[in-house]
This record gives C-alpha cells, structure tokens and sequence, in this order.
C-alpha cells in the first residue's frame, strides 16, 4: 500500500488544512498522520471520529512519551474514505491549559439540543496532573469554543459522555481508578461529585468507553489483566448508568506486537456495531505513536460482547475500480505477509509478499458493480520472471486475470534487468464478478511482491441509443455525434501515402455490401462485406469526435488496415441553403449528403475540426441522410463534422437521428 504522504518534517504545515485530505480505508484508517484513542461518534447520516493526534515529541520534551498538541475530527459516510476537516482545538487555545503542555490525550464529542460538546483532558496551567475541559460548536467538525476554565471535580484523563434515552448525560473518566458522574443541563458542569465505578477487575485501568444497547449499560476499558502485561480491552454491564458493574471480561485481547496501549469506542452505523481502537502501524518501533483502526461487533443473545480479532483488512465495501491495497488481506496462505515498503517512513505502507508458488492472499468485499470495460492494473515486483492470478473468493476460484511479469530479458544484444524493481502491469480481465465479492492474488511461479491492484475502467466513448429516443441536438459548437457505425471492413493497406484523390474515390466506389449508398440501417441490422459479416451499431459519442478505433477496440474488432461506414439522419426545421459541410478525419474520408459527394479529405490525414470544407450545400427542410467512409492503414481513425453558414457559425438547430 503506497500513499503519497507528507513527511514528519512537514506535517506540522498541514494542520491548519480543513477538508482538504482524503485518507482512504483498511486498517489503519488515516494514513497521514497519527490517531490514537479514536472516538467515533454517528450525528446524521454520518460518521465522525475525534481521536488523539500523537507528533513526534519536539526539542526538549521527553521523548519516549506521549506527544499531543491538537485535535483533529474526520467524517465518513461508509468507513472507507475518512475526510480531515483539520484542527478543531490546539493546546495554545485552551485557556486553562499549559500551551506547551503536550498533553491534549483521549477526547470524546456527543451532541445534546442541536449543540456539540467536545471533552479533553489537558494539563492545567497551575497545578499538576490533568484536567478536564469542554468547547462547544453547532457543527460537529466545529469551529469549536472552548470554556475559560476545566470541568470543576473532574481530575483525571480519558473522559466519555453517555446521553440517556431520558437526556440525562452522565460523565465519565479515568483517574485513581474509573469514575463517573452525572452532568448538569449544561453539559458542562458535574451533578454532584464524581463517585468510584464498583464491580470492575483490580489492575490498571484507563480510558472507559459508555454506551446503551438494549436495557444494558456497558462500561468499557482497557485493562491490564497480567503483571508486566500490556492493555487489553474489558467490559462491565449494568442496569444502571453509573453501576454497581457486573464485570464480564474482555473483548480485545493484547496487541500481539507489544504496543502497549489500547483505547477504543463503540458505535452503531447502519445496523451494524463497529469498534474503534487503534495500534502503532505506523511507528512499529515506538508504542507513543498509534493509529486508528476499525473492526465489526457481534452481540451474544444475552447481551455480552463476543471476542473481536483485529484484522488488517478492517472494514467496509471497496469499490473495485479505486486501488486496492491487498497487503491489507483478509485471508493468506501460511507463507504470505505484509512488509513496509520503507522502514524509514512507515506512512509510505506496506506490500504483500507472496515468496512461492501458491502463495496468496485474499482482499474481502469488494464491489465489481462500478466495473464496465475494464481492464486490471497491478503494481508488483520479482526476483526473477514470474506470473501470478487474480481470482474469486478463493486461491482456486474462477480466474478474474491473469498476469505475466517479465522483469529479465535477453533479446540479443538488448538486455533488460528489471529484477526486485516496483513495475506497473495491464492485464485484460477474462472474467468479472458480480456485486460484492472477494478477490485472491495467487502467485504460479516465483515468487511476487504485490502493492496494489485495481480494475481500471477504459474511457466511455459511446453510449448506446434506441429508436424511441428522442432526436438529439448537435453540441454547442455543432458537431454530430449521433451515429450508426459498422463494424470495420478489412483492408490491405500498409501505408496511408496511397491516398490520393484517384486512390479513394476507386476505393470509396467500390460494392463492398448491398445497397452501401441508400441504406437506412437499423441497430444490430447485419451485412456481408466479403467474407465478412458486418452489425450496425446505433451510438452517441461522447466526444465531438467519433472515435472509430475505439470502437473497433471495444468490438474486439480489427482496429487497422480498415474502412468504416457511417450514417446520420439530420431533421431540418426549412431548407438551409448556402450551409457548409465542415469535417476533419484520422485518415482519408469521403462525405454524402442526401446520396451526393458533398467533401473528400485525402492523404495522411490527421484529425483536426474543420480540415476540409465542403462547397455551399442546402440542407432540405426534413429529413436529410448523410453518410461518410472512413479508410486508415496504420493510424488512429476518427472523424468529426458539423455545418457551418455562410458567416463561419455552426449550425446548431437541427434533429439528429440514426435510425429512422
């Protein structure tokens, strides 16, 4: 997975950016900066999170410590795709606070009465220890006012809002243990002091989480259940919101890497339950600096929180056509991992390392449904040649592509070593799925390192049109585009210097298939060119000029050394007389209008508007067929045409239609 990130060394030019980055799914969440302690909060229709921003600790703080100068939130609508609104508070803006405290750790935001509260510990000016303070905004990305002084009562780090089903919100936080309170109306003072959770394990425990799920209260936190241990993350559950907790164990267990935090928040989004938590991907020797991540919730029938695994897939549909960072697999072979692709800056990501035949890996959910005329991308890396399978669902399902990466070659006296070197491939795609499904890079020979693959959609040309439709209009500027297209007839030439006016006008005069100057074709009407068997194919280009030879290309036809035909019916209002037939074509053209020769473009043409202009025509009131022939040997065939009057303007009040 590669990302084009901004260095540490220029990180700090960004935090004043609003909206302005797009970080794109998979765990970790965000891939430009760090996000500790995420909190994700649903207000509308969609998802905000509001975690720690940990930095590299500055000249003369401690640094093997926790870091933290700003907040910043994200949004998302489908857990993929994370905007950064940017800084919503700074240490330097907290009144009460030191400004160069470092110490802004774990927040949380809840909305009461269409106005947004944001929590954050802090260290207080005077004093030692940690406060807890709260700014307010009417948007949940802010701007957000922050209270001239800390919560009064509340000492400690971590804090967490619960809004009952009532409106009573209740405070939480962690400090000598975890604590709680309930919030006056305000949201902005204690009811009272804050008492002791009871029922909970003895050992460390910081950062609770709160929430309501059916009649139950659930006090979360990370909780360090070994001595010497790091963090896993543990529940109680209550009937009440500030207990006594019937504790009931974990649901996250240790990092497997040693990072020795955890801290987390639980949301529910669309009918499905997700939590948040974060690890130190992207500073995997340095636990200080950690990184948002995501995964799905399931509940046991009686209310309990069934185990979560941390995954590096995380969450969410990806749309197959935008990258698709496979290092971040679901599935994988015994021998298949993930490495950085630079150890000196982990924000650049990782790739998949598949060593041997039949190494693979597996990317869940990935939606096929935006795929139309695509064609897959890969960026990979060999040792030696290699080839390797896209494929469904499984290591042996149904082959999506196949590609071939040649990284040494020996061509005489032209050898090429591109040998563990990051290549980007094409291959054609021999199969595509249908809506969401898995993919599964298999390695078949030696082994392959993979970055990302993604199904990239050629460019629409044309769209298909029917008889009902309604007539179209040339564009703005006057060009048809409105056409029916035979497929292309075979010819034998190797070099567009034959085509002199005597060359074209024998070739253009030639019988090729019955009744070529009078048809009025219809969709999918076919002829006989030959050996040939021709369709007519009734379009509407999406650009001012036809372009032919993607045509072919999309046909699988034979795209040179070829002859199109063309015909357009065009409606007019009155007889226009003293109008002009204006073309331009790749390749020679000739061009009729109602069954006379009306323009020749001959030559090695090269497409241009209005390269050749006919003499004065009238347009009759009605219908009005024009035709054109298209012949090319080794070059890219398109045309484009329109009518122009007598002052040089396009003609633009005419109905166009292919089929009548």
């Amino acid at each position: 997975m590669r990302k084009r990130i901004p260095t540490l060394r220029t990180m700090a030019a960004l935090l004043g950016m609003a909206a302005s980055m797009t970080a794109m799914g998979q765990n970790p969440i965000v891939g430009h900066l760090f996000t500790a302690d995420p909190t994700a909060r649903v207000f509308g229709n969609k998802v905000y999170l509001y975690p720690s921003h940990d930095i590299v600790a500055p000249e003369g703080q401690r640094q093997d410590w926790f870091c933290m100068a700003d907040y910043h939130v994200f949004s998302s609508e489908n857990l993929c795709d994370w905007t950064d609104h940017g800084v919503i508070l700074s240490q330097e803006n907290v009144p009460w606070g030191k400004p160069d405290g470092y110490s802004m750790w774990a927040p949380d935001c809840v909305c009461k009465d269409g106005k947004y509260y944001f929590y954050f510990p802090n260290a207080p000016k005077n004093g030692r220890g940690f406060a807890v303070g709260v700014a307010t905004a009417d948007r949940p990305e802010g701007p957000f006012d922050c209270e001239p002084q800390p919560i009064k009562g509340v000492m400690g780090i971590d804090p967490c809002a619960l809004i009952d089903d009532d409106g009573t919100a209740y405070l939480y936080w962690s400090g000598m243990g975890i604590r709680g309170a309930r919030l006056n109306a305000n949201m902005k003072e204690l009811d009272g002091e804050g008492r002791q959770m009871e029922g909970l394990p003895d050992g460390f425990k910081e950062g609770p989480f709160a929430f309501k799920r059916g009649g139950w209260y659930y006090l979360t936190f990370p909780w360090v259940r070994k001595d010497k241990g790091t963090e896993t993350l543990a529940y109680a559950m209550s009937k009440s919101p500030l207990g006594p907790w019937n504790f009931k164990g974990i649901f996250m267990a240790e990092h497997d890497n040693g990072c020795w935090t955890n801290h987390h928040s639980f949301m529910e989004y669309k009918g499905q339950w997700y939590l948040f938590y974060h690890r130190n991907y992207y500073s995997p020797n340095m636990d200080k600096r950690r990184s948002a991540c995501i995964e799905r919730v399931s509940f046991n029938a009686d209310g309990t929180i069934k185990e979560v695994k941390q995954t590096l897939r995380g969450v969410g549909i990806r749309p197959a056509t935008e990258k698709i960072e496979i290092d971040r697999y679901s599935t994988a072979s015994q021998n298949a991992h993930a490495e950085y692709l630079d150890t000196t800056n982990c924000f650049e990501g990782w790739y998949a390392c598949l060593p041997a035949k039949d190494s693979w890996v597996g990317f869940s959910d990935v939606d096929f449904g935006p795929v139309a005329n695509a064609y897959l991308v890969v960026r990979a890396r060999a040792m030696e040649n290699t080839a390797f399978c896209i494929r469904e669902n499984s290591a042996k399902g149904k082959v999506i592509a196949r590609c071939t990466l040649t990284v040494k070659s020996d061509n005489g006296r032209f050898r090429r070593d591109m040998s563990n070197q990051w290549i980007t491939l094409t291959a054609p795609l021999e199969y595509v799925p249908k809506g969401v499904s898995n993919v599964v890079v298999s390695c078949k020979g030696e082994g392959v390192d993979v970055d990302w693959i993604q199904f990239k959609n050629r460019p629409k040309y044309f769209s298909s049109t029917t008889p009902g439709q309604d007539a179209a209009k040339p564009d703005e500027q006057g060009f048809i585009r409105r056409w029916m297209l035979l497929e292309p007839i075979h010819c034998d030439i190797r070099s567009n210097v034959v085509f002199t006016d005597t060359y074209l006008r024998d070739a253009f005069a030639r019988n090729y298939f019955s009744n070529q100057q009078t048809i009025l074709p219809k969709n999918g009407q076919k002829v006989k060119a030959g050996k040939q068997t021709l369709t007519w194919h009734a379009l509407d280009s999406e650009n001012y000029n036809v372009k032919l030879f993607r045509f072919a290309d999309l046909l699988k036809k034979q795209t040179y050394g070829v002859l199109f035909w063309a015909v357009t019916t065009i409606d007019s209002p009155c007889d226009m007389t003293n109008v002009r037939l204006a073309a331009g074509s790749n390749g020679a053209s000739m061009w009729w209008l109602n069954g006379e020769e009306a323009l020749l473009l001959s030559g090695d043409r090269r497409m241009v508007e209005d390269d050749g202009v006919s003499p004065r025509l009238t347009l009759r009131k009605g219908r009005n067929v024009l035709r054109c022939a298209v012949i090319n040997g080794p070059g890219l065939s398109d045309f484009c045409v329109r009518f122009i009057d007598e002052n040089g303007k396009p003609v633009t009040n005419l109905e166009i239609k292919s089929e009548k």
